[in-house]
């Protein structure tokens, strides 16, 4: 990952510059995720659990089988 091989505070050149160089944003630089949330995570597993179950079934069928 480039975010990785930026130095902040070792290096002569700015973070904005290195970001520059790498061809990132620095918004990207100093995005940090958030942690996901347990809700997000069952829904997650549900949605997986429905895909195995019927394959063959589309986004909106499986929302639908959902309720």
């Amino acid at each position: 990952m480039k975010r990785k091989i930026i130095e902040p505070n070792k290096s002569k050149l700015s973070v904005a510059r290195q970001c520059e160089l790498l061809e990132i944003s620095r918004s990207a630089y100093y995005y940090n995720p958030l942690p996901e949330d347990e809700e997000e995570l069952n829904i997650k597993r549900m949605i997986d659990r429905i895909f195995i179950e019927r394959p063959f079934k589309g986004s909106r069928k499986v929302w639908k089988y959902q309720q």
